[in-house]
């Protein structure tokens, strides 16, 4: 007979929930009463939470594998490491459970929780599983547990709900607490400091809630905030919970700001050229953490609505008026984000904020400026890379300095042979501006110089081209374009697939020798 032919006995990963025997599901329990074999994990010391769980429902005639950690999170004298000390137990455990499954056993493995999710089962799945008929029974994860002994809801309508490992790099923690709607972090312990600074980074501190041990003995619960570092176990769980389903109390409770009584401060955030996916982590966390966010309409509207968060939207022609409200805002206390498309500090809300922020009455207001992804950067990365050597960008707009400015920059930066990145190129009141930098700039440019006209980038209508500079047509260009016109230097190829690709190389040849 073949060993494809053979009877082999059957691999089951079984998910006990977060503690309380009688949280495992009658499936579960079906399962460790008829398996030949029980496997468990445990630490040295012996003692297994996954088998004190199912301790109920257990056989005396059964088979028990007790699969000892050689570390947790102590060191180890392994000549590969941590790692290599556990890929070894790992391979040895899979070893005596698959003498057991070619023996015709049937072989349950207990796992805590959710074998799925950071669950132990599945250092044996991946070795076993492709090898045995197999069948994964789910759990109550720690992470639901967590929620219900809290009675606080984790996600509700459109929220996003993010699981985290608490052994993550402190930085990247606060980066994706930042940058979520709701989160739990797993696996504290030692990690529980770096938990604890990540979301205080995060602004999230006073909306996380503390789990110990749920639904076992010596369950605890609590402010995050309030808990002793040194009294965290591994089985605890950090929760940022849904804001929507929270009661109404709890919402105002979560949004006391991270700073003095009548010290709030301004985050002017920049919103990239369009939807989320250009967002920023660090500037999705200020918008989520914000009391009240600030301008133009358009942009505002970018922005999810939040519980609590007032939304004070204005016409996009009354920047100093929306830097002074804002800044009357945080000086009472709020927390204030002040929002801008692309990059805030490019032709945008930053200095505005920072001219109003620098009279007398602002000074002691705090103000920072989060970067976004600009616009330029966005057209460009669409065609490849035009900005790959020096570049200038320069506005068309001449409602805040004469066109007559804006005509001797341009012609200084064409004779330097820039690369020119040219905003607020035309608008419904200007129409005859990209008609005169065309003809300027053909004094100092080749007549095939490749342009490309990028129109909303990112958005629902994106449209980009790559023209000649002589055939750049004004008609063509609105505010929501973006104009990139390319050096001496600059390449534009059509690739085999139709499309233009535009690049500046980084080399700039010599001057001759005189």
């Amino acid at each position: 007979m073949s060993l494809s032919d053979k009877q082999t006995g059957r691999l089951y990963g079984v998910g006990l929930g977060p503690g309380d025997p009688n949280l495992m599901t009658l499936r579960a329990v079906e399962l460790v009463g008829a398996a030949d074999v029980v496997a468990y994990h445990s630490a040295r010391h012996g003692r297994s939470i996954a088998r004190s769980i199912a301790a109920g429902h257990l056989r005396a005639d059964q088979v028990e594998e007790a699969l000892v950690y050689p570390v947790t999170t102590e060191g180890t004298d392994h000549p590969g490491g941590y790692r290599a000390a556990l890929e070894e137990f790992y391979e040895e455990a899979a070893q005596r459970l698959a003498a057991h499954l070619d023996a015709g056993r049937d072989v349950a493995v207990l796992c805590e929780g959710d074998p799925f999710l950071f669950g132990s089962y599945q250092h044996m799945h991946k070795r076993l599983a492709h090898r045995y008929p197999t069948e994964v029974v789910p759990g109550i994860s720690s992470v639901n547990a967590a929620a219900s002994r809290l009675g606080r809801p984790l996600v509700e309508d459109r929220e996003v709900l993010t699981v985290l490992p608490g052994t993550l790099p402190e930085e990247e923690l606060a980066a994706r607490l930042s940058s979520t709607d709701s989160a739990v972090v797993l696996k504290l312990g030692r990690t529980f400091p770096a938990v604890k600074r990540a979301l205080q980074q995060a602004g999230r501190l006073e909306d996380a809630w503390y789990v110990e041990r749920a639904t076992m003995a010596g369950e605890r619960t609590g402010r995050l905030a309030d808990v002793d570092e040194e009294s965290v176990p591994y089985f605890s769980v950090a929760l940022v919970p849904s804001e929507v389903g929270a009661p109404a109390e709890t919402v105002a409770e979560a949004k006391v700001p991270l700073v003095p009584p009548g010290a709030g401060e301004v985050v002017v955030v920049g919103l990239g050229p369009a939807g989320p996916a250009w967002l920023t982590p660090e500037a999705r966390g200020a918008l989520a953490v914000a009391d009240d966010l600030v301008g133009y309409s358009t942009y505002i509207d970018r922005v999810p609505a939040r519980p609590g968060q007032r939304r004070h939207a204005s016409d996009n022609k009354v920047e100093s008026e929306r830097a002074t409200f804002a800044l009357d805002l945080a000086r009472s206390g709020r927390r204030v984000a002040v929002v801008s498309s692309g990059d805030p500090g490019v032709f945008a809300m930053a200095s505005a904020v920072l001219e109003v922020a620098c009279e007398e009455g602002y000074a002691d207001v705090p103000v920072r400026v989060l970067p976004g992804m600009t616009a330029a950067h966005a057209a460009a990365a669409r065609v490849g890379a035009p900005l790959g050597h020096d570049f200038a960008t320069i506005s068309l707009s001449d409602r805040l300095k004469p066109f007559d400015v804006v005509s001797r920059r341009v012609a200084a930066a064409a004779a330097a042979d820039l690369v020119l990145a040219l905003y607020n190129p035309a608008s419904r009141s200007r129409t005859w501006q990209v008609a005169a930098v065309r003809d300027l700039l053909l004094e100092h440019r080749a007549p095939d110089t490749p342009v490309v006209v990028a129109r909303d980038v990112g958005g629902p209508q994106e449209s980009v081209r790559v023209v000649a500079l002589t055939d750049l047509e004004p008609t063509e260009v609105d505010m929501r374009t973006l104009l990139i016109v390319g050096s001496s230097q600059t390449q534009a190829v059509r690739r085999a697939d139709g499309r233009h690709v535009v690049w500046t190389p980084r080399r700039y040849p010599e001057e001759p020798a005189v």
